[in-house]
């Protein structure tokens, strides 16, 4: 691939506006394709909005083209994402349709976040060329992008995909063996496992788990992983530890029931207002600013 290859998005959510505007800011030509007519419709404004946030190229819009033609977005296009709802059928079904539309060259990505990529692309005749690449949201903010391989993908398109994801600016890294939910969320839903358990356990409140990991190990995580941590503290008292703790984890492999009651009686978080703590609008709109102010901050520093 040369420097700067046609793109192809499909989906305009949240996700697809966001890694559209990543390869147009840094110079592609995207074409952006959704089914649905109010999302296309929204789209080029969510994207103006998200590159004057950070002070960005508006010149970019011009490089970005909206499809309600699935063949005809991805048919002039050497790499092509799928970013649509995470359904494994309609992401098999929409690859199919990918797949015969596209250059015989393009490389096929799906930026699912927990599905197996070798189940989305196991009806498609040349899986070579198919891999994952899943991004953060929001994708302009956070680096991470996990390039996942099966065991039918060349070493040609993992190479290729690595080398574009790092000249937009992206923190691309390999993950060699095709699991669910891959390396990232693997570990951020470990987390989450144990935190959900210590509410349900009476251990504390939700307010609790939050603070501890915010004002804990969460301010190290950013520079300190997990593994350098274990290294700085030594790997002999990880183990022991690990030896102590990690028989009274929560691991019954299902969800907790308190999030199973959650669910069931309508508290879906920001969505109606009440999760695992109440949320008023101004809370939800402060709650994502911060958010959004802290990405741009570590960015600014190169974190």
């Amino acid at each position: 691939m040369s420097d700067r290859v046609p793109i192809a998005i499909v989906g305009a959510g949240l996700m697809g506006c966001g890694i559209a505007q990543v390869f147009a800011v840094a110079g592609h030509q995207v074409a952006l394709y959704d089914a649905v007519e109010s999302a296309r419709l929204a789209a080029l404004a969510r994207i103006g909005d998200a590159i004057a946030s950070v002070d960005g190229d508006a010149s970019a819009m011009a490089r970005i083209a909206l499809h309600a033609d699935l063949a005809g977005a991805v048919c002039g296009a050497d790499f092509v994402i799928e970013a649509a709802p995470e359904n494994l059928e309609l992401k098999q079904r929409l690859f199919q349709q990918i797949e015969a539309a596209a250059r015989p060259q393009a490389i096929l990505a799906s930026n699912t976040s927990v599905i197996p990529i070798t189940a989305i692309m196991a009806k498609l005749r040349d899986k070579s060329r198919a891999l994952g690449t899943h991004w953060w949201n929001p994708p302009y903010l956070v680096p991470l992008v996990e390039v996942v391989r099966t065991i039918d993908t060349s070493d040609a398109a993992s190479a290729t995909t690595l080398a574009l994801l790092r000249a937009v600016g992206k923190s691309a890294v390999e993950v060699k063996k095709d699991i669910a939910g891959f390396v990232g969320n693997r570990l951020q839903h470990a987390l989450w496992r144990e935190a959900i358990a210590l509410v349900n356990d009476g251990v504390c409140d939700a307010e609790t788990v939050d603070m501890v990991v915010k004002a804990s190990f969460g301010r190290r995580l950013a520079v300190l992983g997990p593994l350098e941590n274990a290294d700085l503290v030594g790997t002999d008292l990880t183990l022991a530890i690990h030896q102590y703790v990690l028989p009274h984890l929560e691991a019954s492999g299902a969800p907790a029931p308190i999030l199973e009651k959650l669910v069931a009686s309508g508290k879906l978080g920001f969505k109606s207002g009440e999760g695992f703590r109440r949320w008023t609008q101004d809370q939800q709109t402060a709650l994502r600013r911060r958010v959004t102010e802290h990405l741009k901050m570590l960015g600014r520093v190169g974190v």
